[in-house]
């Protein structure tokens, strides 16, 4: 098992290295379903450039929409190890992938503890549905597997956008949120909240998982208080940095405002740019509140109440519905919330759309560039085929998460009361006359 982890660590680093220095590369990172407007390379090295050589502030025009603090870090690297990058790059994917195997392996070790626990509890008819003793050392390899060669995963890391630093963090998250490492939790949602914003809301599962591991309600109380403080002071923290470096709040407007108020309609992988196109400016707040609402607040609470108890699958399912109704989506954040997907492996015999969900994400990753290409380049195409794409990927990014979350519903209650079998199906059926 160690040897097979070496090797496929060694394979897809060198898959990265190799695309990153091919003639592909700059192909790959004009892409827009790679690079957005929120984290395209290219815009933090022109930024970085004429704010150092030129003095110019980066937030005075449309050029780049992270924080002050992340720029003084990409400038850092750009004058200390401009000819590494791409290995760091390399690096940090890889390192994410780390992330992500002991965070499935803590999160198998986890479902074994319960499923030993409430084992006398189940229906005798479920147990050929419960976790077998191989489940638990091969899953986390199949996440690592489906990181290191997920597609959009090496796509991504090949353009060195800065989801490759955001899909770091949201795996360091996981893992701390598996492992009750509460305060690297906290410190690198805030860290994470800074750059794209939506990852505030992993603060939900956080502090379900703290509330879980607490007896009495003042222990609760008392300890979400206190890590909430820090983090809210950590946030802070970051975003005043930012202001000293900058020397004023305008960042701010160029940051989350630039999220929040979709300013930029450059078509992308998501729907939000075709809406904001085609529709008449005198209902341009009420397109925004209605977005934003549905991306943020809409699904939180009633998630949050039905899967409390699995903070884990809870954090995957709001960074799924983030990733697909967020302004500016890109196949790297796509890319990281499939990846975590075989952690649920045992779910797979109750999803009933894995067929028509393969193919939709195979037509739709092979037919946009080319609709792309007759639309921009062609010209025997308009902006309806390219939506229509766009549109199609999202609807089977839907059908994954809802079909996953009814899975693990039917799995449950299975395992309380039990499946039909034969005599019982011969029993209720359903005769017409």
């Amino acid at each position: 098992m160690a040897v097979q982890i070496v090797l496929e660590y060694v394979i897809a680093g060198a898959i990265r290295y190799l695309l990153m220095n091919s003639d592909y590369r700059k192909i790959i990172t004009e892409r827009v379903e790679i690079s957005t407007p929120l984290n395209a390379w290219e815009r933090a090295t022109e930024a970085a450039f004429i704010h150092d050589k030129h003095g110019i502030d980066p937030y005075t025009a449309d050029i780049f929409h992270d924080t002050p603090l992340n720029l003084e870090f990409y400038k850092l690297l750009l004058k200390v190890l401009p000819k590494y990058l791409p290995l760091i790059f390399v690096f940090i994917d890889l390192l994410t992938a780390t992330f992500l195997y002991f965070t499935a392996r803590a999160y198998m070790s986890n479902l074994k503890l319960i499923q030993i626990r409430d084992k006398a509890k189940y229906c005798k008819k479920s147990l050929p549905f419960l976790l077998k003793d191989d489940d638990f050392q091969s899953v986390p390899v199949f996440v690592l597997t489906a990181f290191l060669f997920n597609p959009f995963i090496i796509l991504n890391c090949v353009a060195m956008t800065t989801t490759v630093l955001t899909n770091l963090f949201l795996g360091i998250i996981f893992y701390g949120i598996c492992n009750k490492n509460y305060v690297l939790s906290y410190l690198f949602i805030a860290i994470a909240t800074s750059q794209t914003l939506y990852p505030t809301f992993l603060i939900v599962p956080f502090a379900i998982n703290i509330a879980q591991n607490h007896v009495t309600t003042y222990k609760k109380g008392i300890t979400l208080a206190t890590h909430f403080t820090i983090y809210g002071l950590v946030l802070f923290g970051i975003l005043y940095l930012s202001y000293h470096i900058s020397g004023s709040w305008n960042f701010l407007n160029n940051t989350f405002g630039f999220i929040l108020n979709v300013t930029d309609l450059r078509p992308n992988i998501g729907t939000t740019w075709y809406f904001f196109t085609e529709m008449f400016e005198h209902f341009r707040l009420l397109f925004i509140w209605s977005l934003q609402i549905n991306v943020t607040i809409l699904y939180l609470v009633p998630l949050s109440l039905k899967f409390r108890k699995d903070p884990l699958l809870l954090a995957f399912a709001l960074t799924a519905l983030t990733t697909i109704f967020r302004t500016y989506p890109s196949i790297g954040d796509v890319g990281f919330y499939l990846s975590l997907l075989p952690t649920w492996k045992h779910l797979l015999p109750f999803m009933q759309q894995r067929f028509i969900i393969c193919c939709i994400f195979l037509l739709t990753s092979v037919i946009g560039p080319v609709f792309w290409h007759l639309w921009i380049y062609s010209g025997a195409a308009n902006a309806n085929f390219y939506f229509g794409v766009t549109l199609a990927f999202t609807v089977a990014q839907i059908f994954v998460l809802t079909d996953m979350l009814f899975a693990y519903i039917n799995r449950q209650y299975i395992l309380k009361k039990g499946c039909l079998d034969q005599e019982d199906l011969k029993k209720y059926k359903l005769i017409l006359w």
